[in-house]
């Protein structure tokens, strides 16, 4: 194996393994494919249950003390990750985003409530799931257009933007949470 796909292969089992934890074994080798699609889902299912811990009355809270101005909201940032998720998924396969992305990535104002905002963001999730099927050894370095920059890059560009934005996200929506009352770490209820 040479010295990209090593590096590759230890770049996407990182996050998967510490969300996943040791309560599955995967069998080796496994592909591309596989290895993808467990980063997306170990992704999706934290943002997911962030999305579900907060009460839809606090979808609106985004913080005021500090250095907070002009930060996004919780809808807003869960609409932010959904968006980029269908930016990078549509760029993987080379289609136009087929969603309206918003003002600064934030999605259509008509996505409000805190059910179509899960939905949106359930379906961005499958659209990267999707997109996972078409993912090789052999396709990762072949170019494709940039959707933020007009310019061809390598596809592996838009699989680690689509593994590791939602986690960034993450760590914002879990300060959200705890501003909130909220534990991110899936102790739903509030926090003692």
């Amino acid at each position: 194996m040479n010295g990209w796909k090593r590096f590759f292969l230890t770049l996407c089992l990182l996050p998967c393994n510490a969300a996943l934890g040791q309560a599955e074994t995967p069998k080796y080798p496994l592909t591309v494919q596989q290895i993808l699609d467990k980063n997306f889902r170990a992704a999706e299912q934290m943002v997911s249950a962030a999305a579900e811990a907060m009460p839809e009355e606090s979808y609106a809270f985004a913080p005021t003390n500090g250095e907070f101005k002009g930060v996004r909201t919780f809808a807003q940032m869960l609409k932010h990750v959904a968006v980029v998720n269908f930016m990078n998924a549509a760029a993987l396969l080379g289609e136009k985003t087929p969603v309206d992305v918003g003002e600064s990535e934030n999605g259509s104002d008509s996505v409000k409530t805190k059910a179509q905002i899960l939905k949106f963001l359930k379906d961005s999730f499958a659209y990267l799931h999707r997109v996972t099927a078409t993912l090789d050894e052999k396709n990762l370095m072949t170019p494709t257009k940039d959707p933020w920059s007009g310019t061809p890059v390598p596809r592996l560009m838009f699989v680690t933007t689509g593994i590791s934005h939602p986690w960034e996200m993450y760590g914002q929506m879990a300060i959200y949470l705890r501003m909130n009352g909220i534990d991110p770490n899936g102790n739903h209820g509030h926090m003692p």
